[in-house]
């Protein structure tokens, strides 16, 4: 039986979907020039102070336990799982999206590469780290498990979670590349409902991330 909605779980899922394109949003509206760590850091922090907030409210606001937003089924394989579905993404989908973005003309995802090329790779890991395991947290575990808590329904949750995962990548990406989040997205967003386990997909999407925005980048300079 769903849920009634408590103030605490409306505002944690307003910030858990909508801060993070709220966020970078401004960043790219308000930076002047190009990305610096200078320019870049302050927002890097408004993220994390974003998901510290979302978590404070479940904790304290819902009385939520770790268990109730995606870490209750934590296992042994949950670290080869998150591995093998970063190396799937590397190896399969991530090739197979760039080859379809150029073959339709909608561009590729070298543009948002080279925008953070120019900064050091140690804060380049900081924030794949802070940013790809934040966001799985807020859109997975956190946001589906309270909008499953309040429509009752597993795949509505899963949908709008989704969707508005795909729409927070738009400022800093575009439109085509934020379109293929929605399949990479749906993937993460299917095997969430599937294992209820957060914590293999924040590792796998980190791992990807940190193959796409330092180590490829690196390797072909």
């Amino acid at each position: 039986m769903p849920m009634k909605p408590t103030a605490w779980t409306a505002l944690g899922l307003v910030l858990a979907l909508l801060g993070p394109g709220a966020i970078a949003l401004l960043s790219m509206q308000l930076t002047r020039g190009p990305i610096s760590l200078g320019a870049d850091a302050p927002w890097l922090g408004a993220f994390a102070g974003l998901v510290a907030l979302v978590a404070a409210i479940a904790i304290l606001g819902e009385g939520l336990k770790p268990a109730d937003v995606g870490f209750g089924r934590m296992t042994m394989a949950s670290v080869p799982s998150a591995v093998v579905l970063a190396l799937f993404f590397i190896l399969v989908f991530g090739p197979a999206a760039s080859w379809a973005l150029a073959q339709f003309g909608f561009g590729s995802f070298d543009a948002g590469q080279r925008l953070f090329a120019v900064l050091p790779a140690w804060y380049l890991c900081l924030t794949v780290v802070v940013v790809a395991a934040g966001e799985e947290w807020l859109y997975r575990g956190y946001a589906i498990e309270r909008l499953q808590a309040l429509t009752g329904s597993a795949w509505i949750a899963g949908g709008v979670s989704l969707l508005l995962f795909a729409v927070a990548h738009l400022p800093v990406w575009g439109l085509a590349v934020s379109l293929t989040t929605l399949v990479s997205g749906g993937i993460m967003t299917a095997l969430y409902i599937w294992r209820r386990d957060v914590s293999f997909l924040m590792l796998a999407h980190v791992i990807t991330d940190l193959y796409g925005l330092v180590i490829a980048p690196l390797s072909r300079a």
